[in-house]
């Protein structure tokens, strides 16, 4: 009887329910329970590669539209400022070759606008391209300097007054405005333009500095303590061209201005008047 019952014991091994589980019985349950570990892992690496993914189509989404987009919606705007500022300035006469000859004494100095965002001046640099114009709002603030191109440190001088007419611009978004300012070499001129006239800049050199070092709006740049004599031009900008650690400053003095009635420096001449005719 005993060898009956060893015997029915072992032919009930292997049913489910009755006697101990088999050896293969236990590996298909232990190679069950891998696989389910192993089906989980595959899922948590496929749904992280997935963010992944999406974080980076997010990612290259955000640099098309800091580096292209906004340039693009910057420049639209920039040029919208240009024709409103030039609806109020007179049209230049039909020739100024004698201009820039002549002494006009010391230059009209407009007051500073009260409100921020109010465009009130252009900017040509030849040296960033024959068609190189930019408006100058009043402010420094993102809401202009986003959208309007370059923004005037209220604090600082008016075009054509003695101490320090200091502006800050984007290099690589929003309009790329200072995008060339590496490029200036002694003697090049800047002009700026008012309904007053035009004040003539000479590019004498440039600096990187922290962005702590605001001594560099002084009157006198760099010499907060100093009295200024000389007009001075000063623009500021992020520092490398695609980061923000620093800031690159460059300074340039006035060398000499005009009234609107004598027309424009024979530079920007051509530019000069295709702005004022609506065709810029």
């Amino acid at each position: 009887m005993e060898r009956i019952g060893d015997r029915l014991r072992s032919s009930t091994e292997d049913i489910p329910g009755t006697g101990t589980p088999a050896p293969e019985s236990r590996r298909a349950r232990r190679n069950l329970r891998e696989g389910g570990r192993r089906g989980r892992g595959s899922l948590a690496v496929q749904v992280i590669g997935e963010l992944l993914i999406t974080a980076g189509l997010v990612l290259v989404l955000f640099v098309v539209w800091e580096l292209w987009w906004t340039n693009i919606e910057s420049d639209r705007r920039q040029e919208q400022a240009m024709e409103e500022l030039f609806s109020g300035f007179d049209a230049p006469p039909a020739s100024t070759e004698a201009a820039a000859l002549e002494d006009y004494g010391n230059p009209v100095v407009l007051p500073a606008p009260d409100a921020e965002g109010s465009t009130f001046a252009a900017v040509y640099i030849p040296r960033f391209g024959p068609e190189h114009a930019r408006p100058v709002t009043q402010g420094v603030g993102t809401e202009v300097l986003d959208t309007l191109g370059l923004g005037h440190y209220p604090e600082t001088a008016m075009p054509g007054e003695v101490g320090n007419f200091a502006l800050a611009g984007h290099r690589q978004t929003h309009g790329q405005v200072l995008d060339a300012v590496d490029t200036l070499v002694p003697g090049d001129r800047i002009y700026v333009q008012t309904a007053e006239g035009y004040y003539t800049y000479i590019y004498r050199n440039s600096q990187i500095v922290l962005p702590d070092q605001v001594d560099v709006l002084a009157p006198v740049p760099t010499q907060p303590s100093a009295a200024p004599t000389e007009r001075i031009l000063t623009l500021t900008t992020c520092n490398p061209r695609f980061g923000s650690q620093e800031r690159f400053i460059a300074y340039a003095v006035m060398e000499s201005w005009q009234p609107a009635s004598a027309g424009p420096p024979a530079e920007i001449a051509a530019i000069a008047a295709a702005r004022a005719g609506g065709q810029g």
